[in-house]
């Protein structure tokens, strides 16, 4: 590997930007990505090339896609015998790795994925490998396993990829990878991903590559002193609700929601606006004159709320952007960094609500130590507390009035009410923020089953004042 041979990628592009054949491209977006991660877009050209690399990149930045898309765009269907080979550390990165290619794989008619790991009945491998398989996913013990029985046929292997190498290696494997490599045919493309370079990763490369190029991701250092990141533990079909609570509490003046597909924007900004809320998506899908529409209304303040993904957010320029929402969880940590960014311009103070389903904790975990900052959990938001913030908007905006605005004329229909009632000022004022606060949730009041809510706490929580 030449160590000047490098390249660094840090935008995101396009995937039909890619030269990838149109029914790759079909699957890629019936999974719903527009956009390649870092990794991915630097990767896909080089390894069409046919050159060898070594891609350096994190856990979660898409490394599957970055050698499972070229790797498939390189593959003949019809020969159904092992083309490709994937070493994986865990059984449970094999069979991730392998449910990934099948769907980038959905409409190449003849591509088999095959995963093979320990723990499972090799008979039943062995007669999986039979009926011939295109793309074997593996662990290295049990590859080995199959090599020493020959129930695993390498002569018309044409590629090798190492995937999470260190890991590999830290689970003493390095004799198995190295055993692997020296059977496989010598006309071969190697391909290597890790998330660190140590001395065994590099002497791997040397010795088992030929002429390989290093991509690694740049990373920018996050700076956002003036935003405040929060994050929700939230299950999948809370977020709705929860978006709409957390938008109501805060009321942002405009606010920018970013989802990972081009789908998922169309179903929040159908939700939204079935809500009552003034919002707009914008993704690759939609023509330069609708995005152009979109952006208009979003910077004149006619639309609050813009869902975008991150691609079609990458011409946003808006200073006044209070709030932003990671409605789902980046691909890529500098994606986050991007995200959030939108907001806190020009000396102004914002926020960065994030949502996190499951085991993404675990990837939010990752994203902190990217950007070395502290991202804080916060309960979600309960229909009192949001009751409670209207009640506090509301007095606030009295205040205002009084002390801007001649009242006189009202201070004497007051006074004249309470002289021919029995009630009190105090409780004319109360009966006047119930009714503002009422008459608002019974606008758009529904069931929240989601979240177990009954009776008088039913109803949703938009709008807020108007």
């Amino acid at each position: 590997m030449n160590e000047k041979d490098t390249e660094e990628f840090m935008d995101a592009v396009r995937f039909d930007e890619l030269n990838i054949n149109d029914k790759i491209l079909k699957a890629v977006k019936e999974m719903g990505f527009e956009a390649a991660s870092p990794i991915q877009g630097a990767a896909i050209p080089v390894v069409l090339e046919g050159r060898d690399i070594v891609g350096q990149a994190q856990t979660g930045t898409g490394k599957t896609a970055a050698f499972g898309i070229p790797l498939l765009e390189k593959m003949d269907t019809k020969v159904k015998k092992p083309q490709a080979m994937i070493l994986c550390p865990t059984r449970e990165l094999a069979i991730q790795v392998a449910d990934e290619i099948r769907k980038l794989a959905k409409f190449m008619h003849g591509a088999k994925v095959l995963p093979i790991y320990g723990g499972q009945n090799i008979t039943n491998q062995i007669r999986s490998l039979k009926t011939g398989a295109n793309i074997i996913v593996g662990t290295p013990g049990r590859i080995m396993d199959h090599m020493r029985r020959h129930t695993l046929k390498l002569e018309d292997l044409k590629m090798v990829v190492l995937d999470e190498a260190d890991e590999m290696l830290n689970m003493g494997f390095r004799e198995d990878i190295e055993s692997i490599l020296k059977e496989v045919p010598e006309e071969r493309q190697t391909l290597l991903f890790s998330a660190t370079m140590p001395k065994a990763i590099l002497d791997i490369t040397k010795k088992y590559q030929k002429d390989s190029k290093l991509i690694k991701v740049v990373r920018k250092e996050l700076t956002v002193p003036n935003i405040e990141q929060y994050y929700y533990e939230v299950r999948p079909k809370q977020k709705v609700e929860v978006l709409c609570r957390l938008l109501d509490m805060h009321s942002p003046k405009l606010s920018i929601v970013f989802c990972n597909t081009k789908r998922m924007v169309d179903e929040v900004t159908g939700e939204l606006k079935g809500r009552g809320y003034f919002a707009e998506g914008i993704h690759g899908d939609l023509k330069q004159s609708q995005r152009d529409r979109v952006m208009k209304s979003f910077r004149g303040g006619r639309v609050d709320i813009l869902v975008a993904t991150d691609v079609a957010a990458r011409g946003i320029d808006v200073d006044d952007v209070d709030a932003v929402f990671n409605y789902d969880l980046p691909q890529d940590d500098e994606f986050y960094v991007h995200r959030i960014g939108r907001t806190g311009r020009a000396g102004r103070t914002g926020n960065a609500f994030t949502f996190v389903a499951g085991k993404e904790i675990y990837k939010l975990r990752d994203v902190q130590r990217y950007c070395k900052t502290k991202i804080k959990a916060r309960p979600i938001p309960s229909l009192n507390d949001v009751q409670a913030t209207r009640a506090e908007k509301s007095l606030e905006e009295i205040t205002g009035l009084i002390e801007e605005n001649n009242l006189d004329k009202y201070v004497d229909m007051l006074d004249e009410f309470i002289n021919e009632t029995d009630f009190t000022a105090l409780e004319i004022a109360a009966a006047f923020l119930k009714k503002q606060i009422s008459e608002n949730e019974e606008q758009e009041a529904q069931q929240s089953e989601d979240f177990g809510d009954t009776g008088a706490e039913a109803g949703m929580v938009r709008p807020l004042l108007t």
